[in-house]
């Protein structure tokens, strides 16, 4: 079998991906990164660090993505990156790409297609669909799903192993096949250090917290580990 995995440097799809690396379930593995112009575009390089000795690894360059999807915090530098103060209760955030999970998808969905693979995964999470993220949703894989369906001879599935976990359990998940957490970045921000207050830094910080580990990961603000009994990794 054969699997193509997004891969994007962050907590989730680093953990899938090692994951089904270690399975020995497929026979080739490819990876591909998008660079979609978004502000966090450091995550490119953890990513090209992960996944570069797949059986192919491709960074696609969709850059047109950001001179069109001007309503984002990711994609339009004119806007600030909300904080999770900010966004509370808020159904669908300034940090939300309009479609960026169908776009992309659907790219991993063709390729796929055209090297006869059985699966595309998606590394959607449960702390997505809470975020008010649609396309991180049970109900949006399963529509995904239903499209691919309509292909007459070659129907590719779209998995997404983590989409019911919580961030401490996908910790632990990474924990057992030996992420380096270091290695991953998640912060909206894009800058030397993560912000710790972006909803994706708020949930990696709770997940690790919840885990009773340290993140190893630098941020601008101090994280009072010490008070949650966090220990080293």
């Amino acid at each position: 079998m054969k699997a193509v995995i997004p891969v994007s440097g962050g907590i989730d799809s680093s953990v899938i991906y090692e994951t089904i690396v270690r399975s020995n379930k497929y026979s080739e593995i490819h990876a591909i990164t998008f660079d979609y112009g978004q502000r966090h575009r450091k995550e490119i390089e953890y990513a090209k660090n992960r996944a570069g000795s797949s059986t192919s690894y491709k960074i696609l360059d969709v850059t047109f993505l950001k001179d069109i999807l001007q309503s984002s915090s990711i994609t339009c530098d004119d806007i600030s990156v909300a904080k999770t103060r900010d966004v509370l209760g808020d159904p669908q955030t300034v940090n939300y790409v309009p479609n960026r999970n169908m776009i992309l998808l659907s790219i991993c969905t063709g390729f796929a297609e055209s090297i006869e693979a059985d699966v595309v995964f998606h590394g959607a999470a449960l702390v997505d669909s809470q975020a008010g993220y649609w396309d991180g949703s049970v109900e949006f894989l399963d529509q995904i799903n239903k499209i691919n369906d309509l292909n007459r001879r070659h129907r590719i599935r779209v998995e997404a192993p983590l989409i019911d976990k919580t961030k401490r359990q996908i910790i632990e998940m990474g924990l057992t096949t030996g992420v380096d957490f270091k290695n991953t970045w998640t912060c909206y921000e894009g800058k030397e250090e993560a912000c710790g207050e972006c909803p994706a830094c708020s949930s990696r910080i709770k997940g690790f917290i919840d885990a009773g580990y340290i993140d190893p990961l630098s941020y601008t603000r101090d994280i009072p580990w010490g008070e949650y009994n966090c220990k080293i990794i």
